[in-house]
């Protein structure tokens, strides 16, 4: 089974543009994410997927690999099913380009969903974090998962879910984070799927799954990290990198 990672990479970001080339520690985002990526030692192969000359030029001219897109693209899953269709490889994992804390525990743990997966029921695996802080339970920047008692995902939203309408009940709150793992035919099946009004409303492009009836099986992990959406992340980020 050929393992690749793919890290999708745009220049523009709503909420904090030019984010991934933003320096940390004396390097930029984009290629700490990189090199984490590569330094777990789990891939074949491991590529920065991006529109962007300028990101490009900063994975290649520091030694690594990265792929131009061709088109536009709506998500960071588009833009690697056009990138990974004349790849050979079996599953890919995305990692996403804002995620400088990638680690190898956690990655391990999606790829050994499809180790174990000897009938290929699943062609998706995520990872979720459990959260307690109600601040970051209410924030609409932190997308929340809920899942069944096998740990496949129910919905993905940008809510409280489940709402808590009852707060004593003992009801866990997990944080989706945004580490996909793909059967390559499922993520290139992903971008003929036009997208549905619930993924067009959240913003969040893994519901598209949900809503063509496909299972996404999430691995609970313990490790947090950062992933740099504002200002304030990058400056908590480098409060931590050692």
């Amino acid at each position: 089974m050929k393992i690749i990672s793919m890290i999708p990479a745009r220049y523009s970001a709503s909420r904090f543009p030019g984010k991934l080339m933003q320096d940390l520690a004396g390097k930029s985002v984009i290629l700490r994410t990189y090199e984490a990526t590569v330094a777990t030692k789990l891939f074949s192969e491991v590529y920065v997927v991006t529109d962007s000359e300028i990101i490009y030029k900063e994975i290649v001219d520091n030694g690594g690999k990265a792929i131009m897109s061709i088109k536009e693209h709506e998500s960071g899953s588009d833009r690697i099913a056009e990138a990974v269709a004349n790849v050979d490889c079996d599953i890919v994992i995305n990692v996403q380009g804002d995620e400088p804390f990638t680690e190898r525990e956690s990655l391990a743990k999606v790829i050994d969903v499809f180790k174990d997966d000897k009938d290929k029921e699943i062609d998706l695996a995520s990872l979720m974090v459990e959260i307690k802080d109600w601040d970051e339970i209410n924030n609409p920047n932190t997308v929340k998962v809920i899942v069944d008692q096998q740990n496949f995902a129910l919905y993905f939203s940008r809510s409280p879910i489940p709402f808590p309408r009852d707060k004593e009940v003992g009801a866990r709150y997990f944080k989706h984070k945004g580490i996909y793992a793909f059967r390559k035919e499922a993520i290139l099946e992903f971008t003929v799927l036009p997208m549905q009004f619930l993924e067009a409303s959240e913003k969040i492009e893994c519901i598209r799954y949900l809503e063509y009836g496909k299972r996404i099986k999430m691995v609970e992990t313990t490790i947090q990290g950062v992933e740099i959406d504002t200002p304030e992340d990058l400056e908590r980020a480098k409060k931590l990198w050692k």
